[in-house]
């Protein structure tokens, strides 16, 4: 079963049997749109049951893992609704498929991470990063809540103060607070950094795929339901969020921004012209 095509996903395999599956919007900086979010789950779904596929790495093409879920603003239409109804659900199931993974993870985080970027990455089961990445969840400042699963797994990880700087005060981590906040393993020169980090899967996918995802399950399986219901939770919680007033409000002023620099930027492009 070969490997699915994306224009916002870049997958690569290897006769290893490790899988790249890298966000491939370096333009917009890896943004999360409705498109690559279902893009996403149908990558993660076929990895999961490829026979082909040992190991699965998660990174970013050009200079940002990602900027997360891309600002747009609220549409209300009747069309509008049901399109953010239908990603809210593809986001949860995207989680869900997060949380059921039955081969191993490995994130490489080569450059800046926001919101879902960040938040991902304590369901993956290694993550790795340049020392010139930075974390961030600007979930406070949008009016929204935690989400994938961070309400838990962020105390749980980096400890009750620092998940809630990040969380609830919305600071950015460096990579090196990262490491030591028990996110990231270990960080490693941007320069070859996917080279490296793809090698160490290398090594990885030559242990029995079967010891890999019998130790994986039996890891995972005590927290499992637990985190299905967290998800569920986080999920209700970050619709009730997106819909009030004050988020829909705060997103409109984020969205109007980013329109005006957009604006002079290619205003003074064209002035150079």
């Amino acid at each position: 079963m070969s490997a699915p095509k994306f224009d916002d996903l870049e997958i690569t395999t290897f006769p290893s049997g490790v899988c790249e599956i890298a966000f491939n919007r370096p333009k917009v900086l890896n943004a999360y749109n409705a498109e690559l979010y279902g893009n996403w789950l149908k990558a993660l779904q076929w990895a999961a049951t490829a026979e082909s596929v040992k190991i699965v790495v998660f990174t970013g093409r050009g200079r940002f893992y990602s900027s997360g879920k891309a600002l747009e603003k609220p549409d209300f239409s009747p069309e509008g609704v049901a399109k953010a109804t239908a990603r809210r659900q593809t986001v949860k199931t995207l989680v869900d498929e997060l949380i059921n993974f039955p081969k191993l993870i490995i994130a490489a985080v080569n450059g800046p991470a926001y919101g879902f970027a960040v938040t991902h990455l304590a369901l993956c089961d290694v993550v790795y990063c340049t020392p010139t990445a930075t974390f961030t969840t600007p979930f406070m400042k949008l009016g929204f809540s935690a989400e994938g699963c961070s309400s838990y797994l962020f105390p749980k990880i980096m400890g009750h103060a620092r998940a809630t700087e990040m969380l609830l005060m919305g600071r950015t981590f460096s990579a090196q607070e990262m490491v030591e906040s028990n996110i990231v393993s270990r960080s490693y020169s941007v320069e070859n950094f996917r080279e490296t980090v793809l090698a160490l899967a290398e090594e990885t996918a030559k242990f029995s795929k079967e010891a890999l995802a019998t130790t994986k399950k039996l890891s995972r399986d005590p927290e499992r339901e637990l985190l299905l219901r967290v998800n569920a939770e986080e999920t209700v919680r970050l619709n009730e969020r997106q819909n009030s007033k004050d988020s829909i409000e705060t997103v409109i002023r984020f969205a109007e921004e980013a329109d005006r620099k957009r604006a002079e930027k290619q205003k003074t492009k064209q002035s150079k012209l």
